[in-house]
């Protein structure tokens, strides 16, 4: 995930897009109900690892995303895969710390988003660090040259209606090399790297629905709805 926003403004639920960059070859699947150890979640399920990078756990209303750290260290053999953060922020919530063994994982920022309130984790390889967020329109991204896109997008999303508005600012972007574009496109030694996914998510305790795109700059959404078993 390279691109998250989320917006609180403390009466209702939180309103969330999720835009996710990654090798282009690499396969994944549509959000379902992939984990029959975790029958609540919902996610994309990448086909690599078995993680994710978004999950929501259906009962509760609370979504989970995860994004790489620019420059960070790569991961340690037989590190987990940041795939499964997702997974454990989305079923055990702030304590999901105390169910994984972050010694050699490579870095991220995992985004917890509660009904009740938005906090942030940002592993450096070595140190982490929790950051609890006001209710306001937050724009996460991978850092380094990508915060540019934070500076330049936060704004326009804050005042956007949502779903509808800020499926459109993305369905609007056509794939660029830029930092701080909101859909990208790069092509390094015959590898392509780029914008394979986006999903607008409404979710609350009990219910989720979900619009969401391979290929978000050509307007073909689908949507997807949960209910609590």
């Amino acid at each position: 995930m390279c691109t998250v926003v989320v917006r609180r403004s403390g009466a209702g639920p939180a309103e969330i897009l999720a835009v996710r960059d990654e090798v282009t070859t690499r396969e994944f699947d549509a959000p379902d109900r992939w984990w029959p150890e975790l029958p609540d979640l919902v996610g994309g399920r990448d086909r690599v690892a078995g993680g994710t990078w978004c999950a929501t756990d259906v009962g509760t209303g609370v979504t989970a995303l995860v994004l790489n750290r620019y420059h960070e260290r790569p991961a340690a053999p037989g590190a987990p895969s940041r795939g499964v953060l997702p997974l454990l922020g989305a079923a055990h919530g702030p304590s999901w710390v105390d169910h994984v063994r972050l010694d050699g994982m490579a870095g991220f920022l995992l985004v917890l988003v509660a009904p009740d309130r938005l906090t942030s984790w940002e592993f450096d390889s070595e140190r982490l660090t929790a950051t609890e967020h006001p209710a306001a329109t937050q724009v996460f991204t991978s850092g380094g040259p990508e915060d540019r896109k934070a500076e330049l997008w936060r704004g326009t999303f804050a005042a956007a209606p949502f779903p509808d508005r800020w499926r459109e600012l993305v369905q609007e972007q056509e794939p660029a090399p830029e930092a701080e574009a909101l859909v990208i496109r790069r092509e390094r030694e015959g590898v392509v790297y780029g914008t394979v996914f986006a999903e607008t998510i409404d979710a609350r305790p009990g219910r989720l629905r979900l619009e969401y795109t391979r290929q978000p700059w050509t307007g073909d959404w689908d949507t997807a709805a949960f209910a609590a078993g």
